[in-house]
């Protein structure tokens, strides 16, 4: 296993400087790694490594979940107004409905397996706009109509919107039950795993303020509780819905909403985490994928994908009516909702991993979405940016 890490490790690290320099995400090289040295073309993966990749990419999903809720101010999200809350679901809903639409009559899937698949599909890549749009806030470019906190905002929440979604659809495709009953259960589990992050994040935040710790061991305390809700979700799962996934991100945000200071240190914490967990978490993905698949499906999959993020342009685009965005910042828009890679690497193996019908499917799409969005949102962000979006002058300064 050793080994296998310092292979993981350097190959990656390396291709990713590579793709940096290119100007393309370096997370796209990350994933290719995986694909190298897996199974399937070098077999240079300790298979004890691969046995626990189910785990190790919940973990990185945790990891994702906390960040954000850590980072998640509610307050941006409503300074920002109707937009962003548009932003946070219409376009992953228009794109998950296109997929339940036209997936079944590319492939031989059910239309749950197909809302699975548009669920994994559904959610933009934080890894990708994230660090671009902290630079174009830092720059002062398109802060006048805050366009950049606009799309951190949404793309933040959507992220939550659609893993919710998938945990749901994973658990009607386990009970084999796909009815109306499940869908109107939905809100339910949503407002329960919300309630016990709520309930557990103030606990924390009272327990921290009374007892003085070192910010590693919170960190360490936060990672307990994230596993015990998952722990908690399946346990009670014959008795009682509840999504595990939101009280954890609903948990961070209580902490920031509750102790900032801290909030805004544990942050950097989870950063550094992330820098491993994201190696991680991409070259396992890339591992699991069956390269022998992809020319069986290669063409439907891509055309299925520009169909759904055609179908989901136009949701961004309604989303922006009745904004004072012009035409070219709404384009931007559109590019910024591009991007694919952090959810769909988190959440794209695992219907494979549980044994489900149609999983290795989805973890193609998953993979094939990554490795087209991802370049291409970055790049069409990169390049618009700098000409569409205006720079506001800083007050005092003149020129």
């Amino acid at each position: 296993m050793l080994l296998s890490l310092a292979l993981i490790v350097l190959l990656s690290l390396t291709l990713s400087q590579i793709f940096i320099k290119l100007k393309l995400p370096g997370l796209v090289a990350m994933l290719l790694t995986g694909i190298i040295l897996g199974p399937y073309v070098l077999n240079l993966i300790d298979s004890s490594l691969l046995d626990l990749s189910l785990d190790l990419r919940q973990i990185a999903l945790i990891v994702i979940l906390l960040r954000a809720g850590l980072t998640l101010d509610l307050k941006d999200l409503k300074r920002v107004g109707r937009p962003a809350l548009l932003l946070s679901f219409i376009p992953a809903t228009f794109e998950i409905i296109a997929v339940v639409i036209f997936a079944p009559m590319l492939f031989e899937i059910t239309y749950l397996q197909a809302a699975m698949m548009g669920a994994v599909l559904a959610a933009v890549s934080p890894a990708v706009i994230v660090p671009r749009m902290i630079k174009l806030i830092e720059s002062n470019r398109g802060t006048n109509k805050s366009i950049p906190q606009m799309i951190m905002a949404g793309a933040s929440v959507d992220d939550i919107y659609v893993i919710v979604l998938f945990a749901s659809f994973v658990q009607m495709a386990q009970s084999n039950t796909f009815s109306a009953l499940s869908i109107l259960a939905l809100p339910l589990t949503i407002l329960s795993g919300v309630a016990l992050g709520v309930g557990v994040g103030s606990l924390l935040v009272w327990f921290f303020r009374k007892i003085h710790i070192r910010d590693t061991i919170k960190v360490m305390i936060l990672f307990s509780f994230a596993f015990l809700f998952i722990a908690f979700q399946e346990w009670i799962k014959p008795v009682f819905s509840i999504s595990g996934l939101i009280a954890v991100m609903t948990m961070g945000i209580t902490i920031l909403k509750q102790y900032v200071v801290l909030a805004k240190r544990l942050v950097g914490k989870f950063e550094k985490i992330w820098v491993f967990a994201e190696i991680i978490l991409f070259v396992l993905v890339g591992a699991a994928v069956d390269i022998g698949v992809i020319p069986t499906v290669g063409l439907k999959v891509i055309l299925l994908i520009f169909i759904a993020l055609i179908i989901r342009c136009a949701g961004v685009l309604l989303t922006l009516i009745k904004t004072q965005l012009t035409k070219k910042e709404r384009l931007f828009v559109v590019f910024s909702y591009l991007p694919k890679a952090t959810v769909q690497a988190a959440i794209g193996s695992i219907p494979l991993g549980l044994g489900l019908p149609g999983g290795a499917l989805i973890l193609a799409v998953a993979v094939i979405s990554i490795l087209i969005t991802a370049p291409l949102g970055a790049v069409l962000i990169d390049a618009t940016s700098k000409r569409w979006l205006e720079v506001t002058p800083i007050k005092g300064l003149s020129n």
